[in-house]
C-alpha cells in the first residue's frame, strides 16, 4: 500500500492525489514495488534491505539518490512479560521526494517532531528524532518494569519473575545493537549533508538528533549493565527464599515428628487410664496443651541451633584468608 503526503502550511498532510512529496510505503505488491523502484533508483538488493528485519543500518550514495536503512521500535506489548521487538524502515531521499518503506505497520506524522516541516529532508530528520525518542520512552518502561519484577523476586520463590527479567535484558542488547547501527549512519549522514543539499539549519538539527541518539545509547548501555549485572544477584535471592522455606518445612516436619510418637505411644485409652482419677476435660486439656508447648520447645530449640549454625559457618567465611597464588 502506497500513502502520498505534501507539506502544507510547514505541516504534513496526506494527498488526495498522487503527486506528493512524501511516500509511505507498507507491504508494497510487485506493482508497488515496482512504482518504488523507478522513482527512486532502487535495485532489488536494496528494496529487499528496506523489508529485511535483519538488516544493518547503514547509508548508501549513488547520483544525488541516498538510501538509508534504519531500526525503529515496534509497539511494545504487554501481557503476562513485556514484548518489545525492533524492526526495520528504509528512507530513500531523491531530490526533493522522500520514501519510506517498511514491511508491516504505518507511519504517523502527527506527532509534535513533525511541525514547521519545509521540505523532505526535514521530514526525514523529524522521523529520525521521533524514532530516537521512542527508544527513549521504551527504555523507561524497561526501567519501570524492570523495579516492579526486583519487588516481585524479593518475595517469590518462582522463576517466572527471573524469566522476565531475561527476557528485558534480551531486548536491550537489542536496543542497544539498533540505537548504535543507526548512529553509525547518521555520523555517515553528517558527513555527505553537503552534498545532499542540507540547509545550516538542517545541519544544526541533525547534530540534535546525533546528540539524541548518543545518549540514548548510552542509557540502553547502562540500564543492560545494571539488569545483567543484577541477574545473579536476583536468582540467589530466588534460591535463598527457597532455602527459607525448606528450613521452616523441615522444622515443621521435626516438630510434629515426636508430637505424632507421643500421641501414638500415649493414645487416649492409656492417657484415661494414667488420669483417671482427673475429670476427661481437664486430662485432655492437659494432654494437648503438653503436646502444644512440647512443639513449640522443640521448635525454638531447633531453630537456635540452625540459625547457630549459619551464624558459625558465615563468621568462618568472613575470617576465611584470601587464597595466595
Amino acid at each position: 500500500m502506497i500513502k502520498h503526503f505534501e507539506i502544507d502550511g510547514h505541516r504534513l498532510v496526506e494527498s488526495q492525489h498522487d503527486s506528493g512529496q512524501i511516500f509511505v510505503v507498507t507491504a508494497p505488491d510487485e506493482r508497488e514495488r515496482t512504482f518504488i523502484q523507478e522513482q527512486f533508483h532502487l535495485d532489488d538488493y536494496d528494496f529487499a534491505s528496506t523489508l529485511d528485519a535483519d538488516e544493518i543500518p547503514r547509508l548508501e550514495l549513488a547520483d544525488k539518490r541516498m538510501l538509508i536503512i534504519w531500526k525503529v521500535p515496534d509497539s511494545a506489548t504487554v501481557t503476562e512479560a513485556v514484548e518489545l521487538g525492533v524492526s526495520v524502515i528504509g528512507l530513500a531521499l531523491i531530490e526533493e521526494r522522500l520514501v519510506l518503506i517498511r514491511s508491516a505497520g504505518g507511519v504517523s506524522f502527527t506527532e509534535r517532531e513533525f511541525r514547521n516541516i519545509g521540505d523532505a529532508r526535514d521530514v526525514m530528520l523529524a522521523f529520525f528524532l521521533r524514532t530516537i525518542r521512542h527508544f527513549v520512552s521504551h527504555l523507561r518502561i524497561i526501567k519501570q518494569v524492570s523495579g516492579e519484577l526486583e519487588k516481585k523476586i524479593t518475595v517469590s520463590m518462582e522463576n517466572k519473575h527471573l524469566l522476565q527479567m531475561f527476557f528485558l535484558s534480551e531486548s536491550l542488547v537489542y536496543y542497544m545493537d539498533a540505537i548504535e547501527g543507526n548512529s553509525a549512519a547518521l555520523r555517515k549522514l553528517r558527513i555527505i549533508a553537503g552534498q545532499m543539499d542540507f540547509q545550516a539549519r538542517q545541519l544544526e538539527m541533525l547534530d540534535d538528533v546525533i546528540l539524541e541518539n548518543a545518549q540514548a545509547a548510552r542509557q540502553a548501555s547502562i540500564y543492560s549493565s545494571v539488569i545483567s549485572g543484577l541477574m545473579d544477584a536476583r536468582g540467589t535471592i530466588v534460591n535463598n527464599n527457597m532455602n527459607v522455606l525448606l528450613k521452616n518445612l523441615t522444622l515443621i516436619n521435626i516438630v510434629f515428628l515426636p508430637l505424632n510418637l507421643i500421641a501414638s505411644i500415649w493414645g487416649m485409652s492409656e492417657w484415661s487410664v494414667i488420669t483417671q482419677g482427673l475429670d476427661w476435660r481437664v486430662s485432655y486439656f492437659l494432654f494437648f496443651l503438653g503436646m502444644v508447648v512440647f512443639g513449640w520447645g522443640t521448635w525454638v530449640f531447633m531453630k537456635k541451633t540452625i540459625d547457630r549454625g549459619t551464624a558459625r559457618s558465615d563468621a568462618n567465611a568472613v575470617r576465611k584468608p584470601p587464597d595466595s597464588h
